[in-house]
């Protein structure tokens, strides 16, 4: 008699809960797969922030990041809005745009009490030299690439800018994840034409109000002012005529003025005034003055200097202030006026660029203001697309030295 085999059938429940998980999985597998190519850019960028040194709270020295910010930021599309008359416009647009709005971001502004200068060397380079003064703070050396035909360039952010606690390290996907805003903060920078430029407050009228101005041109912040012009602008000339475009609204309730050089020896500083320090009361009527390194009268009080700018935190237009009146940054910039007079602004190297800067350091100079320290202190070569790049006064130490070629990040 021929044995029968019985098999045993699974239940029809577990089948369906087999097909059920096959179909959650390909929709998660395509939702991930989706987010990699919507986010590709965002995810390549996050993966690049790393630290290069240490916070040393003993000595109030924030740490020191780089980050490599991959695609093009959505910069284009910024411009193409009209861009922003505020902080709250600047952060809703980041937000939206980089994060699609699950995650806030975060744009600030603070005191930025500097002192900056341009230079030439023996053998032609052009140098812009920069001292950002303000509190123990972390900061990130940026890179970027842009698409469709902008400039590289590489630049310094406070990333107590973009909400990151001073007095921490810059730690978790989160953090990491706002700190995608750092292409719209830079402090300084320089891009591969050799066009560099600097921010610098500039304590305008009684209480200091910031310019705010009120026409019907598109709108453009103060740090994403300097964002445009390293991603756009090859010269002082395109620069001015760029910005020129625009309605500017300082950040943070504060006024700010604008150093901007170029590879040619060319270079700027831009002011919006109304007026004297004590007509200079109203933001929304301001205008835009430039001075330009070959104008006879842009350094003042001082002569001979047509080939070479320096800038600290007072307005620099001829009869801005009356007898008495506080200029503040007046004794930086009358050090730094004297080391580059000497010698009709021609410093031997970069090195010795960097060294009128050490001699301005917050440190080692008897506080005119509230900052404690210089943050970082940075040579651009606008000639030979070249960076010295030096954190918290370490001046000398190798540990707290960059030197590199924009070439040769990229």
């Amino acid at each position: 008699m021929q044995q029968e085999t019985t098999k045993k059938r699974s239940p029809k429940w577990v089948k369906i809960v087999a097909i059920v998980l096959c179909a959650v999985l390909i929709v998660l597998c395509a939702l991930v797969g989706a987010a990699a190519i919507v986010w590709r850019h965002e995810i390549a960028s996050v993966s690049s922030f790393r630290k290069l040194i240490d916070r040393d709270a003993s000595h109030q020295d924030g740490a020191v990041y780089r980050m490599d910010i991959s695609g093009g930021y959505y910069f284009d599309a910024f411009l193409e809005q009209g861009g922003a008359s505020s902080d709250d416009e600047l952060i809703g647009f980041i937000t939206d745009s980089i994060t699609r709005g699950l995650i806030d971001m975060s744009i600030e502004q603070s005191s930025i009490n500097c002192s900056a200068f341009t230079a030439k060397t023996p053998t032609g380079s052009r140098l812009f030299a920069r001292n950002y003064d303000f509190d123990e703070t972390n900061t990130a050396i940026v890179f970027t690439k842009p698409e469709n035909g902008r400039y590289a360039s590489v630049s310094t952010v406070d990333l107590q800018f973009l909400g990151m606690d001073q007095d921490k390290d810059v730690e978790g996907l989160l953090n990491k994840i706002t700190c995608l805003a750092a292409p719209y903060a830079p402090l300084d920078g320089m891009n591969e034409k050799g066009l560099s430029c600097g921010i610098f407050m500039s304590y305008q009228g009684a209480t200091t109000v910031a310019t705010d101005q009120q026409t019907n041109k598109p709108d453009i912040t103060s740090t994403t002012m300097m964002r445009m012009i390293l991603d756009y602008c090859a010269t002082v000339d395109e620069a001015i005529e760029m910005i020129e475009g625009y309605d500017m609204h300082d950040s943070a309730g504060t006024s700010f003025h604008y150093m901007i050089a170029d590879a040619t020896g060319a270079s700027a500083i831009l002011e919006w005034t109304n007026g004297t320090n004590l007509t200079d009361n109203d933001g929304s009527a301001r205008t835009l003055h430039v001075i330009r390194n070959d104008d006879d009268a842009h350094i003042g009080e001082a002569e001979g200097a047509a080939d070479y700018q320096w800038i600290t935190n007072f307005i620099l237009q001829p009869g801005y202030y009356g007898e008495g009146e506080t200029k503040h940054g007046k004794d930086r910039y009358d050090h730094i006026y004297a080391q580059l007079s000497a010698t009709d602004g021609v410093v031997e190297d970069m090195d010795a660029a960097m060294d009128i800067l050490a001699s301005v350091g917050r440190r080692n100079w008897t506080n005119d203001d509230s900052n404690s320290l210089t943050v970082h202190s940075v040579v651009y070569d606008l000639t030979e697309k070249t960076v010295y790049w030096v954190a918290n006064e370490h001046y000398g130490e190798a540990s707290h030295t960059f030197r590199f070629s924009l070439a040769d990040k990229f």
